[in-house]
């Protein structure tokens, strides 16, 4: 966090209270300008929103360049409201409810189709051939492969591992189309969908998965001769301060040498990719206040932001960076003496804790900046024990703009 971010993040503290959460403009933007660069066309960049939804982040996202990726009928009512076009949106998701589907039949009927819905199931293509077939007009549809592959990521991450509820087999593609009516039936068969994991710490199961990706579609072409779109996902890590992972350039560059091995005409005329956390997970800052500090075999210091607000290290064990804002109710000086603490938040739950860290010696009253927060932050908050969501603020280099005002007790449920 820079000098000038940090002096934002207090005068959004003084503006609005705490907890809130704050996004860093600049940073959003940066991060999206490294894979407009990497993934030029005919690559498309749809944004992932179940990172987060955030219709004001959303906007911002789509004037980089990037369609939306929704995975239920919540997050593409989301991507609507932020401006996304259909066309532009991508439906996906394991299960689909038939609500769900009824919308995607919906749009299609009043000529606004959905850019495709990635099918997850023999049942799910039966169930949106059934509904499209009465639109008069058809619906473009990849199906989501599993690759079957170790991504280098952790085991909860790992969606395109053996034994995933994700996708389905390559054996099974030619069941699943016959299901969905067919190659000339109300859905159009466009290509394959293929996703491996998160936050991935290398690219090669990446690689093996466009791979398989790139051969399964070129054998499939026999009878799908639409098919002509390979969705590589996403999985794409965040990078965070001190951790050296790929950068975007270095998975567009592995594509790319998948690509020259086949001859020109049996490349896809469409390429895609969906990443979410690593856009906007380091634009994101979850900012709380000291309430106390306990003195233990080493200080633990409670916080006004929980899990409720994010959930994360609690859930999985996930790590955040934590920088103070304040020692003593002044500006932080980086010289302070640190003090190895752990961080826990207010509520009622003996796994509340965002994490540990070298801090100085903090009191009451004094703000902490939690980083890494824009991605899987605001996106799985909730108000359990009585909290309000917090307000979500933007700080686009010179000034604040509210995005989420904050709850108020009288909304909770």
């Amino acid at each position: 966090m820079n000098d000038a971010l940090a002096d934002a993040a207090r005068q959004a503290c003084r503006r609005y209270g705490t907890p809130l959460y704050l996004y860093d403009l600049p940073r959003m933007r940066a991060d999206a300008a490294s894979f407009a660069d990497a993934f030029a066309p005919p690559w498309l960049r749809l944004y992932s929103l179940k990172a987060n939804g955030l219709p004001p982040l959303v906007r911002e996202m789509a004037g980089t360049g990037f369609g939306a990726s929704a995975v239920s009928g919540g997050e593409l009512a989301l991507a609507m409201r932020a401006g996304v076009a259909p066309g532009a949106t991508a439906l996906e998701g394991i299960g689909k409810s038939d609500g769900d589907l009824r919308r995607v039949a919906e749009l299609l009927r009043r000529g606004q189709p959905l850019l495709w819905v990635s099918l997850e199931s023999a049942d799910e293509a039966r169930q949106l051939a059934r509904l499209v077939s009465r639109t008069g007009h058809r619906q473009d549809v990849l199906v989501r492969i599993n690759p079957q592959v170790s991504p280098e990521t952790r085991r909860g991450l790992a969606v395109g591992a053996v034994g995933s509820k994700f996708g389905v087999l390559a054996e099974e593609l030619p069941a699943l189309v016959e299901a969905g009516g067919g190659p000339a039936g109300p859905l159009r068969w466009r290509g394959l969908h293929v996703h491996v994991g998160s936050q991935l710490g290398a690219v090669d199961a990446w690689r093996a998965a466009f791979r398989l990706g790139l051969r399964l579609l070129e054998l499939q072409r026999a009878t799908l001769t639409e098919f002509d779109t390979l969705d590589a996902g996403g999985g794409f890590p965040a990078a965070e301060e001190g951790v050296a992972v790929p950068e975007p350039a270095r998975f567009a560059h592995e594509a790319a040498a998948e690509l020259e091995l086949l001859p020109a005409g049996a490349r896809p005329a469409r390429l895609a990719i969906e990443p979410g956390r690593s856009v906007v997970a380091g634009c994101g800052w979850l900012l709380g206040r000291v309430l106390h500090v306990r003195r233990r075999e080493r200080p633990v210091v409670v916080i006004d932001a929980g899990m409720t607000e994010l959930i994360r290290p609690a859930l999985y064990g996930a790590h955040h960076p934590l920088r103070p804002l304040t020692v003593s109710g002044r500006a932080a000086d980086s010289s302070t003496a640190p003090l190895n603490v752990r961080v826990d938040g207010p509520i009622c739950e003996a796994t509340d804790t965002l994490g540990e860290a070298s801090l100085p010696e903090l009191a009451r009253g004094d703000l902490l900046a939690i980083g890494m927060t824009g991605a899987y932050g605001s996106a799985m908050g909730s108000t359990y024990n009585g909290r309000p969501r917090p307000p979500e603020i933007a700080w686009d280099g010179e000034r604040l703009i509210v995005w989420r005002r904050r709850g108020s007790v009288r909304s909770l449920p």
